[in-house]
């Protein structure tokens, strides 16, 4: 792997690999910014508009560290500049599906005013389901607030896209909340339906989440 070289003046100055990491991508909003990114390559204005709160100038700089650090890369698409993980950047997803499940327990307050973007459950479905698997493998779907999320669940474990080409034949239609408490166990999958709404059929959200 190519040699990565940390600012001077930011960095821990310690001899450990968390520490060295941390000074890679523990500046503020770094790893959000890796959280958009991992379903897929965005232009910036999608970026400034999935991560409310963050100045343009704050982006752009975080941009530019993150490109310098080999977490980051821009692509030329038909759309324009892209900005997208390279393989070193996308290896973040395990670590950071970790630190969701980690903090999963601080959900239980509620949503309250903070802002929510659908197409973060893209991470956080396959954090909250470690060790899941299926055989034969279940699909369906998931829609929050418009935005379409496919589970899939196989002999490998537990993977989520976002706005797939095609539309399985079971979606539940709920609030964040409602898909969170199925994922994590806090709801059934009978209180999820009646929360929410679902088109197809309800086995197949039983076999993607068995009681526990």
């Amino acid at each position: 792997m190519e040699k990565v070289k940390r600012t001077p003046g930011r960095s821990y100055g310690q001899f450990c690999a968390l520490a060295r990491a941390l000074d890679v991508v523990g500046d503020r909003w770094n790893l959000l910014i890796v959280r958009e990114l991992l379903p897929g390559p965005l232009r910036y204005n999608e970026l400034k508009s999935f991560l409310a709160g963050i100045a343009t100038n704050l982006l752009a700089e975080r941009l530019r560290s993150l490109e310098g650090h080999g977490i980051v890369e821009r692509r030329l698409g038909d759309a324009g500049v892209l900005y997208a993980l390279t393989p070193w950047g996308a290896g973040l997803r395990e670590p950071m599906e970790a630190l969701g499940r980690w903090g999963a327990p601080l959900m239980t307050t509620g949503r309250g005013g903070d802002s929510f973007q659908p197409r973060w459950l893209v991470l956080a479905l396959p954090a909250l389901l470690p060790g899941a698997t299926a055989t034969p493998a279940v699909e369906l779907g998931f829609e929050v607030d418009g935005f379409l999320i496919v589970l899939h669940i196989d002999e490998n474990g537990p993977r989520a896209v976002a706005e797939p080409d095609r539309r399985p034949e079971t979606v539940l239609t709920a609030a964040p909340e409602v898909v969170v408490g199925l994922a994590t166990g806090a709801l059934t999958v009978d209180q999820a339906v009646a929360a929410g709404g679902i088109r197809g059929d309800a086995e197949v959200l039983r076999r993607a989440f068995p009681a526990r």
